[in-house]
């Protein structure tokens, strides 16, 4: 007996629609975002988002549907959207793709119609669940034809009634401003009679264009101020399809610390395939991962920006704390001057203040009585500072403290978190701002300059007896104490 060839039809299970709707989207706020999406892609300037617990109203200004538009709505699946990437009068790129976001409605309501104007054509299409399921193989939808009114413009709405979920008004507007393209010029959204505005955070913008294979990827990073920076409000980098996120990408910042906090920003990429839910990417796909590249050496930069502007801004906190805190140790230095190493003696009368820092001018040598060498002053011979090389950055915070005819330099800089915390080198104290002390001091100001005082006055304290560490540890806690007297 030979073959016989036949033909088996594939069939789909009316149910299998309503399932597609419940299980498209996790969130049912999804569902407004993709209602006011679809109107920007049908050309409206305007869409009115109208929220309460018995119904959700969403009504645009575009340019509607004819008949045949309606049945190229009603299309699961339909190509129309890829066939025709482009809004037919605006030229806007178009967000959807699939065809199907209209039925995840269903995921929260038990009907939902379409009235649409367009031109003399005007008509309403109701899809009810319930009426659905009871109409067994039919699936025909009912239409209403309505009557030209020629006073009413183009546009089209869509009523989600018998509300299976609750809506929050807040949850909403958060979800358009993350997933709507607000910026676009002409093109405004309100809810509930309130406009819905862009999201707009302050601080330094750093713009970015990066080359892929299969196209631009582009945006700006936007470094917030130290005191704008929360957790609160979404972290990460917002990964834009179309001028829609998709979602938000950290791309290494996990690693950063609390500066992470300080960075937001935007990616744009529209080479990138999305999941038919929009929650996510195709990351298995070459599109992705020249993305990932892309991104990676984007924020390999920033990072090094942001490096750079907060060495900046401690360096201004290091230089106020070092002057205060050399202020002090002056000043107790001159109630201790047997404390002071040899050569810093004060001077009767001299001038309070602080070297090479500009704040005071060096009180001037005593005038000779009688002319000749021997009545010139003799001035102490100061040991040779060590040979060591010392490799500063360009962050180094320097100030001197002279007290008679000589005096000690002070410098702050980066010696890495394995340096010592301190060291001295000749009349020249150092101290390591990468180590994790500092690091942790540097939070307040009160602290921040206690620290810096309590590593001066010990490093001071040995260079007067480096033999006897125990006398020098006393002598620093007098200094401390003398300090920071009230």
């Amino acid at each position: 007996m030979s073959d016989i060839p036949q033909a088996l039809p594939v069939t789909v299970d009316k149910s299998h629609l309503i399932t597609i709707g419940e299980k498209l989207y996790s969130q049912s706020t999804e569902l407004v975002r993709e209602l006011v999406n679809n109107a920007y892609d049908a050309d409206a300037t305007e869409v009115h988002v109208t929220i309460s617990e018995e119904q959700i109203e969403v009504r645009d200004n575009g340019s509607g549907m004819d008949l045949e538009g309606l049945k190229q709505y009603f299309n699961i699946g339909s190509q129309e959207k890829r066939l025709h990437p482009r809004s037919a009068r605006l030229r806007r790129e178009r967000i959807g793709q699939f065809g199907i976001g209209k039925f995840a409605t269903l995921s929260a309501c038990g009907s939902f119609t379409v009235t649409t104007r367009c031109g003399p054509f005007a008509a309403t299409v109701t899809f009810d669940k319930e009426a659905w399921e009871r109409a067994g193989d039919r699936w025909d939808l009912p239409l209403v034809i309505h009557a030209p009114d020629p006073d009413r413009g183009d546009g089209a709405t869509v009523t989600l009634s018998k509300l299976t979920k609750r809506f929050d008004v807040a949850d909403v507007e958060k979800r358009i401003i993350e997933s709507v393209p607000l910026k676009v010029q002409d093109f405004r959204v309100y809810l509930n009679g309130l406009p819905v505005k862009p999201r707009t955070l302050p601080g330094q913008r750093v713009p970015f264009l990066e080359g892929t294979p299969f196209g631009p990827v582009h945006g700006e990073i936007i470094i917030l101020p130290s005191s704008k920076a929360t957790v609160t409000e979404p972290l990460g980098i917002e990964c834009k399809v179309k001028q829609v996120t998709v979602r938000r990408e950290f791309f290494g910042m996990e690693t950063w610390g609390r500066e992470m906090a300080r960075v937001r920003g935007e990616a744009h990429a529209d080479f990138l395939p999305i999941t038919s839910d929009r929650s996510g990417f195709i990351t298995d796909s070459e599109e992705h991962r020249a993305f990932q590249e892309a991104m990676l050496r984007v924020m390999e930069e920033v990072k090094r920006y942001l490096g750079r502007v907060s060495d900046e801004r401690e360096t201004k906190g290091a230089r106020k704390a070092l002057r205060e805190a050399l202020h002090r140790i002056q000043d107790a230095l001159r109630v201790n001057p047997d404390f002071a190493p040899p050569g810093m003696l004060p001077l009767a009368g001299e001038t309070p203040g602080l070297g090479g820092a500009g704040l005071a001018q060096e009180a001037p040598p005593p005038k000779a009585e009688t002319l000749g060498e021997a009545a010139k002053p003799k001035r102490t011979r100061q040991k040779k500072p060590s040979t060591r090389a010392v490799q500063l950055t360009p962050h180094a915070v320097i100030q001197r403290l002279k007290m008679g005819y000589t005096g000690i330099t002070c410098c702050l800089d980066h010696f890495g978190t394995d340096g010592p915390e301190c060291f001295t080198e000749g009349t020249v104290i150092y101290i390591n701002r990468d180590h994790p002390l500092y690091e942790r001091e540097i939070k307040k100001r009160e602290t921040h300059i206690m620290h810096i005082a309590r590593l001066l006055t010990q490093e001071i304290s040995l260079m007067r007896d480096p033999l006897n560490p125990r006398q020098a540890f006393e002598r620093q806690s007098t200094l401390l104490r003398d300090a920071f007297r009230a």
